[in-house]
């Protein structure tokens, strides 16, 4: 539970536009029949019964937002800062983990889920992070390992 406090802490840290954290909220899942339901649920909209999203990871951390009526997509960007530096803190501990926004935004909700993590009104599922241990342990990076040409770049000067 100590490594769930410190990725959850990383979350609240997240730089959140405008400060308005009271439009995010988390939902820690650590129910197993829970996960099994929404797994099974995943698996059968995916057209795959033996398809679990999760890989048997015992946590699922769901960040939600209040979408503005103004139809700006901002809560979109700050769910993925808040979902960026929890996924780097379970990285630092160890822990394996696995970013989840095409589970939540591309199969339709499951009502009994929905109903499940009783989120505040108007609040809807962004994305998730599965929280585990990995089979193979984590090997240790630094900057010095990362390729330049991952992702193609260009200097206007």
């Amino acid at each position: 539970m100590e490594k769930i406090a410190t990725v959850l802490k990383a979350a609240y840290a997240s730089p959140v536009g405008h400060n308005e954290y009271h439009g995010l909220h988390i939902s820690v899942i650590q129910s197993a029949p829970l996960l099994q339901d929404l797994a099974v649920y995943c698996g059968k909209t995916f057209g795959n019964e033996k398809y679990n999203p999760f890989y048997d990871d015992p946590t699922l951390i769901i960040v939600s937002a209040k979408p503005e009526e103004d139809g700006q997509l901002v809560y979109i960007a700050d769910v993925c800062c808040v979902m960026e530096n929890m996924h780097l803190a379970a990285t630092e501990l160890g822990l394996g983990c696995v970013f989840l926004w095409p589970m939540l935004n591309r199969i339709p909700q499951s009502p009994a889920f929905l109903e499940a993590i009783a989120l505040p009104e108007g609040f809807k599922p962004i994305s998730a992070l599965a929280l585990g241990y990995p089979q193979i342990p984590l090997s240790k990076r630094t900057l010095q390992d990362i390729t330049n040409n991952k992702i193609a770049t260009d200097f206007i000067l």
